[in-house]
Parts: C-alpha cells; structure tokens; sequence
C-alpha cells in the first residue's frame, strides 16, 4: 500500500471514530437533558404556597401578604422537600427550604423577603409607586408602560425602600428565634439549656430595646406621615401612608416576640419609648384583610416553630 493510500484510509478510520463518538456523546446530552427538564409550566391565576403544616413559621408573611389583598391562594405541606428540592418536579433552580410560592406563570420561587418583594406590588403593598410596578393583568402592564423613566426609578427605589425594612424585620425574627436555639438549630433547646439562657439575657436587655428603637426611628422620621402627627395613627406607617409588606412583617414579629418574651415586651410597651411600634401593630391587625383573617381562625397559633415561649428565658429586666 502506498503512502498515500495508507494515509487516506487512516483518516477515514478517524472521521468513522469521530462520529460514533460525537454520536455517542451527543445522545447523552440528549438524554440528560430529557431527565434534568423541569415539568412544563402551566399559567393559571393561582398561586400555592409551599410550607410545613401546623405552624405560622415564615410561611405566614406570605399568607399575610395574600390575604390583605385578597388574593385567594392554596397550600401545599405533603413531601416538601422531596418536590422542593427535585428539579424534575419543581423546575430548575431547586429551592433550598421553605417557603416557595408558585406563581401564575407556574414558576415557583423562594425566600420569604424575595417572595414578599415579588408579590409586593400586585398586592398593593409595595409603597404608593412602588405598587405601580404590577405587571399581573394588561391594564396594570399599560400603567407601567406609561411611567416615566423618572417615575419607574421613584418607583424602584420605594419598592426596594420597603423591601429592605422587611429584610430589617426578618432579622429582628432570625435574632429571635436563635435565643431558643443558639448553638444549632439541629438539636433540641434542652441540648442548649445554658446557653439560651445567656442568649435571652442580653437579647432582652439590648437587642430587642435596638429594634424596638430603630422602627420608632423611621415611623417616627417618616416624612409622608410627620405632618399629621396628630392623627393618632399617622406615624403607624414605616413608608409613604399606606400599609407595605414592611409593616405586616413587623405586626407578625411584634406578635412573635411579645408571645416568647411576654413580660420584657409588656415593660418595653409600658416604658411609652416605642408607641408608634406598638399602635403600628394596633392598626395592622385592624386592616381590612388582616382583621378578617384573624377572626376566621385560619391564622395559626405560635408553639414550637420560630417563636417560643420558655418561661425561664423570660424577664422585665
């Protein structure tokens, strides 16, 4: 054979090779595509909430949300973390933990301040411009496309405004729940016994006082209200003069550390320091929406979920 021959059929060994490889590999991007693919999105005008049952836990500012717009939802509390954490049932990202809210569009996502920030503005609870950012519905997509550039910036910025005091008031929660549970929350609170004693202590006597003052602080300085301060609910209002998520968020957690911490919240609430807090917390559980909730017994009781009432870790100080 000559050398040229010799070499032609050699590269055509090569290129049949090549293809049975590219083949090969090709059908199993193929196939691993066919596995790894969410389940096809269904729009509806639904939304369903995923959290554990028999407990108010974070899933609550979200059913909070809804029900002060009255947005009818669902919820789902079967195999949470089997479907939560599978792509091929929830749709890609898998979601880390509870809550996730699945949306009309059929996308489901997570976070609690991500779901509220989300929600915010068809719920009419993102700020007076804020809201206005509502895409749900060809009338509410003609309202944002009819703003100004101007007008969708003042927008942005509120509805990020409000969302950052929801993030201020779930940490005021998260600080709250690690006093119970300060070295993991893996182990039970006999485990930690000490320890959340210790917690408790500085957590009554400084970090409850410091969230408590930092929220009079901006009732207080909030300039939409500041002109009516006669008005024994004008300074309830942490943004603007209506009620946003921030202030639902901050209702729940007042309700939450007055239920674990019942003696050292009545002296803070005595002290007269924080009363725009506490009227705050007076109105909110008023609101259309909120009060109708309330009285229909849907609301779920605190027990042993973020909020816990040990009467050992309590005190006036």
């Amino acid at each position: 054979m000559s050398a040229f021959s010799l070499l032609t059929t050699t590269v055509r060994r090569l290129s049949a090779a090549a293809v049975i490889y590219n083949s090969t590999v090709l059908s199993g991007c193929r196939f691993a595509h066919t596995v790894m693919s969410p389940p096809k999105r269904k729009r509806t005008d639904d939304y369903v909430l995923y959290y554990w049952p028999g407990l108010p836990g974070r899933g609550e500012y979200v059913r909070l949300a809804l029900e002060y717009a009255g947005i009818p939802y669902t919820e789902k509390s079967s195999n949470l973390m089997q479907i939560l954490s599978s792509p091929e049932k929830i749709g890609t990202p898998p979601h880390f933990a509870p809550p996730a809210l699945q949306l009309p569009s059929g996308r489901v996502i997570s976070q609690t301040a991500n779901i509220l920030n989300h929600i915010a503005p068809r719920c009419g609870l993102a700020g007076e411009w804020g809201s206005k950012l509502n895409t749900h519905g060809e009338d509410a997509r003609e309202t944002v496309r009819a703003l100004s550039e101007e007008e969708i910036e003042r927008a942005e910025e509120e509805r990020s405004v409000v969302n950052q005091l929801v993030m201020t008031a779930l940490d005021f929660q998260n600080e709250t729940h690690d006093v119970h549970h300060p070295i993991a929350s893996s182990l039970y609170y006999e485990d930690q016994k000490e320890e959340a004693a210790r917690a408790a202590k500085v957590f009554r006597e400084s970090r409850i006082p410091r969230f408590l003052e930092y929220f009079e602080k901006v009732l207080a300085s909030n300039p939409a209200t500041a002109k009516h301060a006669d008005n024994p609910h004008a300074q309830t209002y942490l943004v603007g003069a209506r009620t946003t998520t921030a202030d639902l968020i901050l209702f729940h957690v007042i309700d939450g550390v007055a239920f674990q911490f019942p003696k050292r919240m009545a002296k803070l609430k005595e002290s007269g320091r924080y009363d725009n807090v506490f009227k705050l917390h007076e109105r909110v559980q008023g609101e259309k929406g909120i009060k109708e909730y309330i009285a229909s017994g849907r609301r779920q009781k605190f027990g042993l979920g973020i909020f816990r009432h040990y009467e050992e870790l309590d005190g006036e100080e």
